[in-house]
C-alpha cells in the first residue's frame, strides 16, 4: 500500500491558537516520499481577527489581502478532502496542529489525533542535536536553495519543508525502489523492512583457511594455556 504524506504549513494572525486564526495553508502531498504534483494553497479570512504587527512582519500577510476570501468554515472540507487519510507533516507540527485542530474545534468536527502527525523540528533535533534546526537552517545544512524565501509563505515552505524531510529520512535514495514499505512515523524515522528468503547452499563452501593457518593459530593457543577463551569454547584447533 503506497505512504501518502502532506507536508504543510500554515500562516496565522498571531501565536495563541485560542483567539487567533490561519489565514493562509499550503500543502504538498508526496506517495512513497516522491512529490506526486498534487498541492493545496488557500488563504483565509479570519473573521474578524486582525494580523498582529509581529505576525505580519513574519509573513507580509495584511489585513486588506484578506478581504472577500473565504472564511475557514467555507474551506474546512476541501482542506480535510486534500489531506485524506495522509500524514500531516509539518515543522515544528505543535504550533500548525494547534491552530488547525483549533479551527476545527470551532465547526463542532473532530481533531487530527497525534498519531496522524509527523513533527520534522522534532526529527531534526533528534538528528542534529547541536542545532540549529531552523527551516533556513536545515535548507543550508543540506544545500536546498532558500534564497528566494524573503518572508514565510505557506506553500514555499511546504515546498522546501517537503526536500528537507526527504534529507531527514535519509536522502532521496531513501525513496529508491522501497515504494510502500518506508513508514516516517516509526520514531520520526525512516524505517524499511523486506522480506529475505534463506536457502540452503548446495554443498558447502569450500574453507579459506589453510593447513599452516590452521596449525599456527593452534600453536598461539596452545601457548596462552588452559584459562584462553579459545580453549574454552573448544575452538583451540580449526580445521582447514
Amino acid at each position: 500500500m503506497a505512504l501518502r504524506e502532506i507536508i504543510f504549513d500554515t500562516e496565522t494572525t498571531g501565536l495563541d491558537a485560542r483567539e487567533d486564526r490561519i489565514i493562509e495553508i499550503g500543502g504538498i502531498e508526496l506517495v512513497d516520499h516522491f512529490p506526486t504534483g498534487r498541492t493545496i494553497h488557500l488563504f483565509i479570512n479570519p473573521d474578524g481577527r486582525k494580523v498582529h504587527p509581529d505576525a505580519l512582519a513574519v509573513h507580509g500577510i495584511t489585513d486588506e489581502s484578506l478581504v472577500g476570501k473565504p472564511k475557514f468554515t467555507d474551506l474546512a472540507q476541501e482542506i480535510l478532502d486534500f489531506f485524506g487519510e495522509g500524514q500531516w507533516i509539518a515543522h515544528n507540527a505543535t504550533f500548525d496542529m494547534g491552530f488547525v485542530n483549533a479551527e476545527l474545534a470551532r465547526l463542532d468536527l473532530p481533531p487530527i489525533p497525534p498519531d496522524r502527525v509527523t513533527d520534522t523540528l522534532a526529527i531534526a533535533r533528534r538528528k542534529h542535536p547541536m542545532g540549529p534546526n531552523s527551516l533556513d537552517a536545515l535548507c543550508r545544512r543540506y544545500g536546498i536553495d532558500n534564497s528566494h524565501r524573503l518572508k514565510h509563505g505557506a506553500l514555499l515552505d511546504s515546498e522546501l519543508l517537503a526536500e528537507v524531510y526527504i534529507e531527514l529520512i535519509g536522502g532521496k535514495q531513501a525513496a529508491l525502489g522501497f515504494g510502500g514499505m518506508a513508514d516516517s512515523r516509526a520514531g520520526g524515522m525512516a524505517v524499511v523492512t523486506q522480506a529475505i528468503e534463506i536457502v540452503a547452499r548446495a554443498a558447502p563452501l569450500a574453507p579459506r583457511l589453510t593447513a599452516s593457518e590452521a596449525a599456527a593459530h593452534a600453536q598461539m593457543v596452545a601457548k596462552l594455556g588452559d584459562k584462553a577463551i579459545w580453549a574454552k569454547y573448544g575452538l583451540g584447533g580449526v580445521k582447514p
